[in-house]
């Protein structure tokens, strides 16, 4: 049986930038690429992700998040990304909605936030995060 994939599209002001940025998080190449356009296809999570140029992209519904399964992966990751682009907010054993997590956040070129998180354990509050707003720096929502 073949495995569902989930699928986001999200609109991009420079879609050469924005395909430059994933190819470095996913550590691919896209499978498709034309005109004001990119898709990439990930197997390890089941993602199918499009962007589409747009005048007026809009990242204010919240973030997106790859969860890895141990922390030397967390580590791989940060460590594979952070010469790369810039880690916007680094957390260690932080309660956020319901769980406990390592994590490190990034964005994209248009503001869309990526955790990147090992989870630890069930946490029984919501917790939050730090802004990763320079001149924000109050708890935020994390979900």
């Amino acid at each position: 049986m073949e495995q569902f994939k989930f699928h986001v599209g999200l609109n991009v002001s420079d879609i050469d930038q924005t395909t430059s940025f994933y190819k470095r998080l996913f550590g691919q190449e896209p499978v498709k690429v034309e005109s004001g356009y990119s898709k990439f296809e990930l197997d390890n999570p089941g993602l199918v992700i499009s962007f589409i140029e747009s005048k007026n992209p809009s990242p204010s519904f919240g973030h997106m998040g790859i969860r890895v399964n141990t922390q030397e992966e967390l580590a791989e990751k940060k460590n594979e990304l952070e010469d790369l682009m810039k880690i916007e907010l680094e957390e260690k054993n932080t309660s956020c909605c319901f769980a406990v997590q390592d994590k490190f956040w990034v964005k994209d070129p248009d503001g869309y936030e990526w955790e990147v998180y090992h989870f630890l354990k069930d946490d029984d509050k919501m917790g939050g995060r730090q802004s990763i707003s320079e001149e924000n720096k109050e708890l935020v929502g994390c979900c």
